[in-house]
């Protein structure tokens, strides 16, 4: 049974070449980050090499193995702590993939976070890919497909997985978790339509911790001054530099909360994201005019793009806090 919320039409394509043995030997799997890339992946090597009657069954020694990361034929990489996915990653996949099966029907190579191959690791793969051994599958997961080479694009069948509608994922939560309304509607919203995003943070209350210090500290920015921010950009250039994954979703809080001032701003309250502060929001918006806030957005999104590339981030960061509005006193 396949595991991933929201996604029929792809489902329904995949049980379809499963069904006809019409499976392509490289799927690049594109979405947002949480949104079921991961989950769908390793569905997918269990229908792969699954003994049961329904492709995947989830109950067979296959599937379980799989489940359980002890598959031999099943390989997931990714980041980890590095900040990209470099050619010896890939070397060493190659060196597997020219063996047969050991336990199963098909090999399945997983490369979480593609968009972070290095050049050489994405020039490899991709001669890989152009002469693929057989009974091999290759799965790409990327959030940010731009980042990947054309021509390795090319030469996989995209699978892009949506956000799925926050009331669904509401209903997930409450009828399938058994979570509270209000916390199912607050994790709702905040996940941006990536399942996998609110039952981590349904999981793991760090999460939601850590977004409240990353909020509490971006609401002080605006009181703060030139030295504090810039001390601010220089510690979140050495986080990014660490984590790329961690400074991109930092930026997508900042993005979030800006969208909410501009929502807040324009008297739409009703559609903001963070509903647990609309207060702050609401006091925040006060010290700020409209044309501020539309042009740190837009700073925001420049920002979004340019840090992926070969730009300085500390820098980046620096030129950022220098387009902060300076909050400004309110009358009472």
């Amino acid at each position: 049974m396949w595991q991933v919320i929201g996604q029929d039409k792809i489902l329904s394509l995949l049980d379809y070449s499963l069904k006809t043995n019409a499976i392509a030997h490289a799927y690049l799997i594109v979405g947002p980050r949480h949104v079921g890339k991961g989950t769908l992946a390793f569905n997918l090597a269990q229908a792969l090499n699954c003994d049961g009657p329904e492709l995947p069954c989830g109950q067979c020694r296959s599937c379980q193995r799989i489940l359980e990361g002890k598959h031999a034929d099943v390989t997931p990489i990714g980041l980890d702590s590095k900040t990209e996915i470099g050619i010896d990653d890939i070397r060493g996949l190659q060196r597997i993939a020219n063996l047969p099966p050991y336990e199963g029907k098909c090999k399945v190579f997983i490369i979480d976070e593609a968009e972070y191959l290095s050049t050489e690791a994405a020039n490899s793969l991709l001669k890989i890919l152009e002469e693929p051994p057989q009974r091999v599958v290759w799965l790409l997961l990327a959030a940010e497909e731009e980042h990947l080479l054309p021509t390795i694009i090319s030469r996989c069948q995209r699978l892009e997985l949506k956000p799925v509608p926050s009331e669904q994922v509401q209903e997930t939560l409450v009828n399938s978790y058994n979570v509270e309304a209000n916390r199912a509607k607050l994790l709702a919203q905040l996940c941006h339509g990536r399942l996998g995003w609110a039952l981590s943070a349904l999981a793991n209350d760090d999460i939601l911790e850590q977004r409240s210090q990353k909020i509490d500290r971006l609401v002080s920015l605006l009181t703060a001054s030139l030295g504090q921010r810039f001390a601010y950009a220089q510690e979140l250039a050495n986080q990014f530099s660490q984590s790329r994954r961690a400074g991109a979703e930092i930026i997508e809080i900042w993005l979030d909360w800006w969208r909410d001032l501009m929502l807040i701003k324009g008297g739409c309250q009703e559609a903001i994201i963070n509903v647990d502060y609309e207060i702050a929001l609401e006091e925040q918006a006060r010290g700020l005019s409209l044309s501020e806030i539309k042009g740190f957005l837009s700073s925001l999104c420049l920002l979004q793009e340019e840090i992926f590339k070969n730009v300085n981030p500390r820098l980046a960061l620096e030129w950022l806090m220098l387009n902060l509005p300076q909050k400004k006193s309110v009358r009472s």
